[in-house]
């Protein structure tokens, strides 16, 4: 016996409000969020703001009843509701989009919406269902091939199919939770040009937690901004500012200036070239292909790619992690295996990704490890026998306070420190001296508004002081403000090229999506 099902698809929605009314939420003796009141009417398309830690996440869990507020209320179109749990609130209609993915990446799109339906028959008539959910693709804007496998559509295609299954699930108030970050500018921008669209025509509200302020001005109406769990502030787009927005997250800290920079000069030295590079990707099934790389001193190259195009194969390569086929790296014109002794002649230093676990000994000390380029060295450059304690300790002190490391003491582990700080003590152990070539990955990923800007700035000042730095990242904002050049690695080879400053972004886009 076939079961049919009973229930008729969704119609595009009725967009939805909500209030949230002196939310606050404590965990033991913190207050996450402290008496949080903000009014997102429905078709509106809202943006929420603030640093890491700033309340934005528990503000969404308490909205979706993932946590239920110490105090305060919700109301939906005016009327307080009491969300218990998730599935409360979808019955309300409010839905939530992740920052990853939560398709089964086995089954097609059409079995994905399928299975997401609260009640699913025990015997599945496709033949309606799939007549039904091409009725239903018609009339949504996205369209989206949903007899593939999941696993095949390329990242767009699958953000798209999340939304598409809120939609479809009835919802019409929709929290995005940092909605493009896996995504290229071409299809962040069509993504959210279709999302807004649909605020525009009523049937749709949406919450955007981002930390990209061209997003926020380009697709949102209104703006809040949580800082330690209080909103400091809230206004409509076109009155407020970037740097406003800016000093509402940070209060009054005094952010660094990337500063006014010089062009590189054609006559600057090569100090990094690598020419014909092959090696062995992580799976062992294809190579990564680099035929020609070079940086240039007091000049920052950045290489744009979507993650996993071979961007960790080739850090890898410049620290002696991962062994060549064939090819050449020099550095300063002598050949360059990466080894202690080279990475000291040719003043060579890393920040990269994950600094915890790729550049520290968590266990160890700070002292200890901002000591790591220099332990076995006497104050006069000679190979020391003894380990000097005390001067490891004065150094550490004095790198601590130049790069502002908050830690409780420099005899903690640097396991102890917050991420933004663990950055910071690598910075100040690998930028502390004369550096020629810095190579840099996402050394911003995860970090508040603060400490990227002074992070920013420290490897600019690297920059003007003629250190060559190849800096790998997947912030296209960043390497639009960071880079003289910028390279695009695709399926781990390096296929466009361009100056900044002339930089097309529909054209990097394109070519970090294979299109080329």
């Amino acid at each position: 016996m076939t079961t049919v099902r009973d229930t008729p698809l969704p119609q595009p929605g009725k967009a939805i409000g909500i209030d949230t009314i002196d939310m606050t939420m404590r965990f033991g003796g913190f207050t996450a969020l402290d008496h949080v009141s903000i009014k997102v009417p429905a078709g509106s398309f809202h943006a929420l703001l603030g640093e890491n830690g700033a309340g934005k996440s528990t503000l969404v869990k308490c909205i979706m009843g993932f946590y239920h507020a110490t105090s305060g209320s919700l109301s939906v179109n005016g009327h307080e509701v009491a969300i218990a749990s998730p599935r409360d609130a979808t019955t309300h209609g409010l839905g939530m989009v992740y920052q990853h993915f939560t398709l089964v990446p086995s089954l097609t799109g059409a079995e994905n919406l399928v299975i997401s339906r609260a009640e699913v028959p025990a015997i599945i008539n496709w033949t309606k269902e799939r007549k039904d959910l091409a009725e239903f693709i018609e009339r949504m804007p996205f369209k989206i091939p949903l007899n593939r496998p999941v696993r095949d559509l390329a990242a767009g295609e699958k953000q798209k199919l999340e939304i598409i299954k809120q939609l479809y699930l009835g919802r019409s108030f929709l929290i995005l939770d940092e909605p493009t970050s896996v995504l290229t500018p071409a299809e962040a921008d069509e993504m959210l040009s279709l999302v807004r669209d649909m605020t525009k025509r009523g049937e749709l509200t949406v919450l955007m937690i981002s930390h990209k302020f061209h997003e926020v001005t380009k697709f949102a109406d209104a703006v809040s901004v949580l800082r330690r769990g209080k909103l400091v502030g809230s206004g409509k787009i076109d009155e407020l500012s970037t740097s406003d927005m800016a000093a509402m997250m940070i209060g009054d800290v005094k952010l660094a200036e990337l500063g006014t920079r010089a062009l590189v000069s054609d006559r600057a030295k090569p100090v990094l070239k690598m020419e014909r590079v092959k090696a062995a990707d992580r799976s062992g099934l294809k190579t990564i292909e680099i035929d020609n790389l070079m940086v240039r001193s007091g000049e920052i190259v950045g290489i744009a790619g979507i993650s996993g195009n071979g961007q960790k194969e080739l850090t890898e390569i410049l620290a002696g992690q991962r062994p060549t086929d064939s090819g050449s790296v020099t550095v300063n014109g002598q050949a360059y295996g990466a080894t202690r002794p080279e990475t000291r002649i040719n003043k060579v230093r890393f920040i990269p990704e994950e600094p915890l676990q790729n550049a520290c000994a968590p266990r160890m000390t700070v002292s200890e490890n901002l000591a790591f380029r220099t332990f076995d060295l006497k104050a006069n450059g000679k190979d020391a026998i003894w380990l000097n304690k005390g001067r490891m300790r004065k150094r550490a002190a004095a790198l601590i306070s130049d790069f502002k490391v908050k830690t409780a003491s420099s005899s903690s582990p640097i396991a102890a420190l917050s991420g933004g700080n663990v950055q910071r003590a690598v910075l100040a152990r690998e930028l502390t001296g004369e550096v020629d070539l810095l190579i840099v990955s996402n050394p911003c990923f995860g970090l508040d508004f603060a400490a990227v800007a002074e992070i920013r700035a420290r490897i600019m000042k690297a920059r003007n002081s003629g250190a060559a730095v190849l800096l790998l990242s997947e912030d296209l904002d960043e390497l639009l403000e960071m880079s003289d050049r910028i390279m695009v690695i695709s399926e781990g080879r390096l296929i466009y090229e361009t100056e900044a400053r002339f930089a097309d972004i529909g054209a990097i886009g394109a070519h970090m999506a294979g299109h080329h």
